[in-house]
């Protein structure tokens, strides 16, 4: 099958000498590429920022004073005597106060825990019972994202590992937070490419697989993700989308997870970044970081600035040919 991809003149940017080459595909072709098959990325917009929940200290307060009985007359005496009303107020000592505070601080208390999984993933899991629905942001070795709790304050999630030692810090916009760590012994297995932005931008990660073209079934991407199996089985990659879309400009981080032995196949895997021109991105400039760890090698990093064309061009496809590194068979 042939594409027609028609050039066009914008320009984008590396914050690196690297130079980045990129072709506009129309939107007839776009639709010849990936056919009708939509991604999850398309964000709802909020009409507003979420509020933070204010948690009140408990207020200890006594008991209602009983009211006064009438006075008693003595006939033998014109002096009238009140006898008081007893004292119904509760009085409690510094021991129980200091347990209140005590219980008032546990319940509020904020936990993580990371626990290792297969393909060099990590599960990772938080408790924040006085956070329900807040926006955390979550780090990882240069990687972040943000995602938002449930509505008891809970969250898990599974996270591409970057690190053997991998180190997870949430932090929530209060200032509050909490780290996990887990050890991913089995990282040399496995090659990573990681893409972040924040806000719609359309980008996306292509992989074509073992000579593949776009309407193989060696096309990956977030249109067709596959799922952690196909790794373990050495299958092939598959794509994993960390991030809340559906919150207001989030932090969204896609990766690219794939079996280290692949780069001896025949045909290798082909790795474009693609932007869609949508609503969202047309006429405006925008930025991403990669990330690309193959084996022992040092984790790679490179910084994106492109600008995309005005909206007339809606429906295309921006394609950055040589901003990751192919995976090919070296030559003998």
């Amino acid at each position: 099958m042939s594409y027609i991809k028609e050039t066009v003149t914008a320009v984008g940017t590396l914050a690196c000498a690297l130079a980045i080459g990129y072709v506009m595909q129309s939107s007839e072709a776009a639709n010849a590429l990936y056919g009708n098959a939509k991604s999850d990325r398309e964000l709802r917009s909020l009409d507003a920022e979420t509020s933070m929940l204010v948690v009140k200290d408990i207020t200890l307060t006594s008991a209602e004073f009983s009211e006064p009985t009438e006075p008693m007359l003595d006939d033998s005496s014109n002096e009238t005597t009140v006898q008081p009303a007893p004292d119904d107020t509760v009085h409690l000592s510094n021991d129980t106060t200091s347990a209140l505070s005590e219980i008032e601080e546990t319940s509020c208390e904020i936990s993580a825990k990371a626990r290792p999984m297969a393909a060099a993933m990590v599960n990772l899991t938080l408790t924040a019972p006085c956070l329900p629905n807040e926006r955390v942001t979550v780090h990882h070795n240069g990687m972040i994202f943000t995602q938002t709790t449930s509505k008891t304050g809970s969250l898990s999630i599974d996270v591409p590992a970057l690190a053997e030692t991998a180190v997870f810090v949430f932090a929530f916009g209060n200032g509050d937070g909490a780290v996990a760590q887990a050890k991913v012994e089995d990282l040399t297995d496995f090659g990573r490419v990681v893409l972040q932005w924040k806000g719609d931008t359309g980008l996306q990660i292509h992989a074509l697989e073992s000579g593949s073209d776009y309407s193989g079934s060696g096309h990956v991407w977030s249109g067709q993700p596959r799922s952690m199996a196909a790794a373990i089985t050495g299958e092939g990659g598959f794509i994993t989308m960390n991030g809340d879309l559906d919150a207001v400009e989030p932090l969204v981080a896609e990766v690219y997870t794939f079996p280290a032995e692949m780069e001896s196949r025949e045909g290798g895997v082909k790795l474009t970044v693609e932007a869609e021109v949508i609503q969202a991105n047309c006429g405006t400039e925008i930025e991403a970081k990669s990330f690309e760890l193959r084996g022992r090698d040092q984790l790679v990093t490179q910084d994106l600035s492109l600008a995309v064309p005005d909206c007339t061009a809606l429906g295309s496809f921006l394609v950055l040919n040589n901003l990751l590194q192919d995976m090919k068979v070296a030559s003998n």
